[in-house]
């Protein structure tokens, strides 16, 4: 299975040698077609008629210099390197309606596909993002209304735009860039093939709701390396969709994620939408601080499907509160030991190795609050860490037992015991699990073999 991953990381080192443009490369600078980036003109027309003209000869650069460029959405084209120079900020226009897709009102969007994205592209081959500046998504005044639509339903996820998406494209890179404060999900490559995310900042709020940073969904060989995130969702979430007619049973397979560090958000993540299978997976030499959780997957009845041949490996984790989470109950109560016919959307778990980890799981008193204000209304959320958290879990379905998972080489300093429960071929080699509790692990219908 690695084997598989590294040749997939050895094709993209290859595949992107078109980014290193010759000498007599056109540079499209948006400037010249008349932005201002004064941080007051809406610049979306000159961006676009840029991006455009590069296009319409074959390709190139499309120049964004110093400044504060505000924007609609705008949509890339084949062979285009949007670059960013330092000191350039791309900030999206803080009006809902910029960025309704054409028919839709704001009364009637029922999800983020009702909106274009800040920056987008579809059906496209040797696309890029890359420089030292920013990606402003403006979220602010996303969030807050977010907010107080959960607070009057429970639950309630009000539809917002993506930052940035690349759908259908192969031979995508994103480097060197910041992309900061989406009002959701940051950056989402879905159906693509030959992803290379590099040397990436990802910020916003701890507290910005359903704030994802990278969602790869239903690609193939992306690879994700030194990328510094800090968010209020999912760090990195690998999925491989909802069902979906037009694209049936497309798997998310083939990805490495190395060298990244992650502040605050919900982990590195696989799911919850896994219909499609995820497979081959290897996340490496990473960093985990002040998370929710460390290492995740999750799925549940209705929207799983298969994930194996997933290794995490060489992590260090300091106040994360589930250093391990590996659950087929997302968001749903796993005392329910009900059996429930096996379908094809039944979580199923399996070949799983975790090697090389020491992690702290906070079991004192935190105190890690942020706030968002509009002047007239204050936004609280509070990282509860206020209790003690558990060392891990790893939980299957009565139906559907989590299979082959090794832990090797692992020490656990947390409050609470680690829930091993429905699940077969559990091993541990070298492991060290210390909480407070009578004892450290917890089987239920589960067993595990010491090596």
């Amino acid at each position: 299975m690695l084997k598989k991953i590294f040749q997939s990381a050895l094709v993209l080192s290859f595949l992107f040698a078109y980014f290193a443009f010759a000498e007599d490369v056109r540079i499209f600078d948006v400037r010249e077609y008349g932005a201002k980036g004064d941080a007051q003109t809406i610049d979306t027309n000159a961006i676009q008629n840029a991006i455009n003209d590069c296009a319409k000869i074959g390709g190139g650069i499309v120049r964004i210099s110093s400044g504060t460029y505000l924007s609609k959405p705008i949509f890339l084209k084949n062979k285009v390197m949007l670059q960013l120079d330092e000191g350039a900020k791309l900030k999206a226009t803080d009006e809902p309606q910029d960025f309704l897709k054409k028919g839709r009102s704001l009364e009637t969007v029922k999800s983020s596909s009702d909106f274009e994205a800040f920056v987008g592209g579809k059906n496209l081959t040797d696309v890029a993002i890359t420089g030292k500046g920013i990606i402003d998504g403006s979220g602010l005044r996303w969030w807050i209304p977010a907010e107080r639509a959960r607070e009057k339903q429970a639950g309630y996820t009000s539809p917002r735009p993506r930052l940035v998406i690349f759908e259908n494209c192969t031979n995508v890179k994103i480097s060197g860039v910041s992309l900061v404060n989406s009002p959701s999900f940051h950056l989402v490559p879905k159906r693509c093939e030959n992803v290379l995310i590099e040397g990436v900042t990802i910020r916003c709020p701890s507290v910005a709701p359903n704030t994802d940073a990278i969602d790869p969904s239903e690609c193939q060989n992306v690879r994700i390396s030194k990328c510094l995130i800090d968010v209020g969702d999912d760090n990195i979430a690998i999925k491989s969709g909802k069902q979906n007619p037009l694209y049936p049973n497309r798997a998310c397979a083939n990805i490495v994620v190395s060298d990244c560090r992650f502040i605050h958000g919900h982990g590195m993540s696989i799911g919850s939408e896994t219909n499609g299978g995820v497979f081959n997976v290897l996340v490496e030499n990473c960093t985990f601080e002040r998370l929710a959780s460390g290492i995740r997957i999750k799925s549940s009845r209705g929207k799983g499907g298969l994930v194996e041949n997933i290794t995490y490996r060489n992590i260090i984790m300091n106040n994360v509160k589930i250093p391990i989470n590996i659950s087929s109950w997302y968001q749903e109560d796993i005392e329910d030991e009900s059996v429930q016919p096996k379908t094809p959307l039944t979580p199923e778990f399996r070949n799983i190795r975790i090697q090389n980890v020491i992690a702290t799981s906070p079991y004192g008193t935190i105190d890690i609050i942020e706030r968002m204000t509009d002047l007239l209304y204050y936004c609280y959320a509070y990282h509860d860490f206020l209790e003690p958290r558990n060392a891990g879990m790893i939980v299957g379905l009565p139906e559907s037992k989590i299979t082959n998972v090794l832990l090797e080489n692992v020490y656990i300093k947390a409050g609470q015991s680690m829930r091993i429960q429905n699940a077969e071929d559990i091993k541990f080699k070298n492991v060290k699990i210390e909480t407070v509790d009578p004892e450290n692990i917890i089987l239920k219908n589960a067993k595990v073999a010491e090596l």
